[in-house]
């Protein structure tokens, strides 16, 4: 049997077509139950909405855009496919499609979301991984388009709807945890680019080391840009070999310290015996790095599908004040970190 038309569903249910359109688009001015009465009708006659008609009258186009930058083929980030795939369930949960736009080496982030904004290929966008400053948000804001950031810029002023892990407070527990195992020389593996999160985690580091104020607490820092992987390894390198080397370290994210636990298994040092490493994120990889690495959980999947259903609450009612959610990492214990170990 072939599916009805909407003027034919409107016959069988002997009610006008403008009550069975608005019955399926969920309007509330329809009696909720003459909305389940024409549901199940459709249902059990099969109808299937025009969707370009739909987004003809709507003036949407049904997604949610994502800009994902593409770095080369042999480029990995975990990050990212956790977060896209997290992504695609809370649209899918919430009646929208994601719309990924792949910016190219040869292009900027921000060209390739100007084109989708200005193109109406999506009703809202998601923003991930914040800049300090980030031009991305600063246009969207200026546009007045819907969208909804993962991370938050370093001006908080600034209205605008995001969601964010609490890293400081992450970084200054994981400080104070390896405090009290005995650890007083530390260190640090971080980036070099203007990323907010990087800010954020130093922070909640220096804090946590103010907060005691031991003189006896001492921090190396190194650092090289997110992407390059011969300058992660020669900095990570340049921290371990020192002379006085520091007893724990800790890496931005999760990729940093296991490229620190590579590198020091490859250099002889035992961890924890020698040295401790924690990280942040707790990508898979962490639970099977031997000996296995204690990081954070930041629910990056879980966090997408949040925040595609703050975007749709965005979209669909405009809300007066920005949306924000500050989330609180959990530790995830492994056997990477231990007691300081006793030098001469």
């Amino acid at each position: 049997m072939a599916a009805l038309t909407l003027r034919e569903l409107a016959g069988k249910l002997d009610v006008s077509v403008a009550t069975v359109s608005r019955a399926l688009a969920g309007d509330t001015a329809i009696a909720l139950k003459t909305r389940q009465r024409v549901a199940e009708a459709a249902q059990q006659y099969g109808y299937v909405a025009n969707v370009a008609a739909r987004q003809l009258v709507s003036g949407r186009s049904g997604f949610a855009g994502f800009v994902m930058p593409v770095r080369g083929p042999n480029f990995i980030d975990s990050y990212l496919g956790e977060f896209v795939t997290g992504l695609g369930e809370g649209f899918v949960e919430n009646g929208l499609d994601l719309f990924i736009a792949t910016a190219q080496p040869s292009r900027s982030e921000l060209s390739v979301l100007r084109h989708v904004v200005e193109s109406g290929r999506a009703d809202g966008i998601v923003v991930p991984r914040i800049g300090e400053t980030d031009e991305r948000v600063h246009y969207l804001i200026e546009r007045k388009f819907p969208f909804v950031a993962h991370g938050r810029l370093l001006d908080s002023t600034v209205p605008y709807s995001w969601l964010d892990s609490d890293s400081v407070h992450a970084f200054g527990e994981a400080f104070d945890m390896l405090y009290e195992l005995g650890h007083r020389h530390f260190g640090l593996v971080s980036i070099s680019d203007a990323m907010t999160f990087r800010h954020m985690r130093e922070r909640g580091l220096r804090e946590a080391m103010a907060r005691r104020g031991d003189p006896n607490v001492t921090l190396d820092v190194v650092t090289a840009p997110r992407f390059d992987r011969g300058a992660t390894v020669a900095a990570v390198n340049s921290l371990i070999h020192r002379s006085k080397r520091p007893t724990a370290i800790l890496g931005l994210f999760d990729e940093l310290a296991l490229t620190v636990m590579e590198e020091a298994a490859r250099a002889g040092l035992s961890i924890p015996r020698d040295l401790s490493v924690v990280g942040f994120d707790n990508i898979t990889a962490a639970a099977y790095a031997p000996p296995g690495l204690t990081t954070f959980e930041a629910r990056t999947r879980d966090s997408a599908r949040e925040i595609a259903q703050m975007l749709v609450e965005v979209i669909e009612h405009r809300p007066a004040e920005p949306l924000t959610r500050l989330i609180r990492p959990e530790l995830v214990s492994r056997a990477s970190h231990g007691p300081a170990p006793i030098r001469p």
